[in-house]
């Protein structure tokens, strides 16, 4: 049987965990060169060491013939490789084939790497021989990241061979100093594990920007837990300066502390943090949400999105007389009186660009100038019917009222007929950054109509339960409420999803009915909820009221137009298809009792 605790360990994400170093395979690989410049000079010996945990488990070597290249007495002094020697030697399209082999799923090491996979890359590209895309660690960048000057006089083989007790001095062999770097590598993996790093990725993400300071903040992560869930940085007057969610709390916050962070202002924020504090979720949506939640809430210095979700902008129609669009942060109780909503947007300017887009088709009026004044700007050009002058009919306006506000709720044709034509004509006088602009004023609109038909569907549904296999054939399960996520749980196989489901709903949060399209959550969470709903094998097991998707083909015509560019006078853009609905039902789980 499985405790919940497994089921945790089981849904953690691949790329948290990282590699471990201990069971990951080496190739350490070293060559002899007639010169410095992989473009105009040959490879003349090839060799490598294979390790895994410590030990070898087989080695490479052979003299390859450079061809025309003659090796200069300097090379010849300095590596004891000579002409005659490598006469007879196989050449460079015979011996890098064996190499790849030898080397296949494995991670290549070398000292100065740079120089080795350079000459290996260049003769694959000469031989069109496909580059195998091995991951790469260099032991003269992880040596200058952990080893201070004060320790060694420089970062060369020889002196780190020295330094680390190597069994093999190098001396300017390809063999010899492959094994030279093979104790290297193990010295400086050794170091590197005092300071918590023992994966792969930590380790390839060393490198000498990575102050000592900060490595020496590590042992922040000694005590997290392996685990799904939010992490929260703070400082000295417990100022929450970061907060983060992961499939393995552990894992993440410990790659903080080395190169593979590569955000500077992260660097800034682990110098000032002296805290870490982990929160434990049973399902990664509930660390997804809880993250959102925080961010909110304490609007950390050092996280970048989501720290104002009560300012993101909709647009609205208005409920004036003649309505026109308008830009709003707030959502009220006057869809009786003719608004209506799209929304949220992620910008300002994305707003803008639907707003446009909406123009475009419909003749909507677009200042706020009182009716029978003067004509504003775009009556004059006539790109709307003069509401302001008094001389729109005010049942003909009503008509286009009508017209938008279907647009807004899902009937897309119209503004998508509309968008194509622009396209097709700009694209035709080969104006295509302003055609370009035209097809993104109508993403934007489309996403918009998605979103917000994704919203008013969770709004209208006071309660919904789904549920989804875990990988040891358990149930992750969720409750929704309004859009908002009021308690997540997971259930073992040998337990009945039934009492854990009736447990979650006697505990799960209480929402307030919210006035739709808006939902009783944030704006990030309600879509991490759609999101989630809509992956595959998540099925609901209990719904309240109704739910329910509108009719649209926004869905479809933003897959058509993700497959079309605009650079050419043809048609570019698509057509409306017919809109198919969705409504959910709720099923049991299978396999339960």
């Amino acid at each position: 049987m499985h405790s919940r605790t497994d089921l945790l360990h089981e849904q953690l994400r691949i790329d948290d965990l990282g590699t471990p170093l201990f069971g990951t395979t080496f190739v350490v690989v070293d060559l002899e060169t007639t010169g410095t410049r992989a473009a105009t000079s040959a490879i003349t010996e090839i060799g490598a060491v294979k390790v895994r945990g410590g030990e070898p488990l087989g080695e490479f070597q052979t003299l390859v013939n450079p061809g025309g290249d003659r090796i200069s007495p300097f090379v010849t002094t300095l590596t004891g490789i000579t002409n005659a020697m490598v006469s007879d030697a196989p050449a460079i399209g015979a011996v890098l084939p064996m190499f790849f082999e030898f080397a296949h799923g494995c991670v290549l090491v070398a000292h100065n790497a740079p120089f080795d996979i350079g000459f290996l890359k260049s003769a694959a590209g000469k031989l069109q021989i496909p580059w195998p895309g091995f991951k790469t660690v260099d032991t003269v960048k992880v040596a200058r990241a952990v080893v201070p000057r004060d320790e060694v006089r420089n970062h060369k083989l020889a002196t780190l061979a020295a330094h680390f007790g190597a069994a093999t001095t190098p001396d300017h062999r390809a063999l010899a100093d492959a094994r030279a770097t093979v104790d290297v590598l193990h010295g400086l993996i050794g170091r590197l594990g005092s300071q918590g790093v023992d994966t792969l990725e930590e380790l390839a993400g060393v490198t000498s920007t990575v102050t000592a300071a900060t490595r020496s903040k590590s042992y922040l992560a000694a005590d997290l837990p392996d685990s799904p869930g939010v992490y929260l940085f703070t400082d000295a007057s417990s100022r929450v300066l970061y907060v983060g969610t992961s499939g393995n709390i552990r894992m993440r916050v410990k790659n903080y502390f080395t190169g593979s962070e590569t955000r500077s202002r992260m660097g800034e924020m682990v110098r000032i943090a002296n805290k870490v504090t982990p929160l434990v979720c049973p399902t990664i949506l509930e660390a997804g949400v809880r993250e959102l939640r925080l961010i909110a809430e304490h609007k950390p210095p050092y996280n970048r999105r989501d720290k104002m979700p009560e300012r993101a902008p909709w647009v609205k129609l208005t409920t004036e007389t003649f309505p026109r669009l308008s830009i709003v942060r707030d959502v009220r109780d006057d869809s009786a009186a003719g608004a209506r909503y799209l929304g949220p947007f992620s910008s300002h300017a994305a707003a803008v660009a639907c707003v446009d887009a909406l123009h475009d088709a419909f003749a909507l009026r677009r200042c706020r100038t009182p009716v029978g004044g003067p004509p504003c700007a775009a009556a004059q050009l006539g790109k709307c019917g003069g509401p302001c002058a008094g001389v729109t009919d005010p049942a003909e306006y009503a008509l286009t009222a009508d017209q938008v506000r279907r647009a807004m709720c899902g009937d897309v044709e119209q503004v998508v007929a509309a968008a194509r034509s622009r396209i097709k004509s700009l694209s035709a006088s080969w104006r295509y950054e302003e055609a370009a602009t035209a097809r993104d004023r109508l993403l934007s609109y489309l996403h918009a109509v998605v979103k917000t038909d994704e919203a008013r569907m969770l709004a209208t549904c006071p309660h919904l339960a789904a549920a989804r296999r875990t990988p040891d054939g358990g149930w992750e399960i969720a409750v929704v409420r309004y859009g908002r996520l009021a308690g997540t749980a997971v259930c073992a196989r040998h337990e009945n999803p039934y009492d854990v489901l009736a447990g979650l709903n006697a505990t799960a949060e209480h929402a307030e009915r919210p006035i739709q399209p808006r939902t009783a959550a944030l704006p990030g969470e309600s879509a991490l909820v759609a999101r989630w709903l809509g992956e595959p094998g998540v099925r609901l097991i209990e719904v309240e009221g109704e739910l329910a998707c509108a009719r649209t083909s926004a869905p479809s015509v933003l897959a058509t137009l993700g497959s079309h560019t605009v650079g050419s006078a043809g048609d570019t853009s698509p057509t409306a298809t017919t809109p198919t609905a969705t409504t959910p039902t709720a099923t049991s789980p299978e396999g339960t009792p």
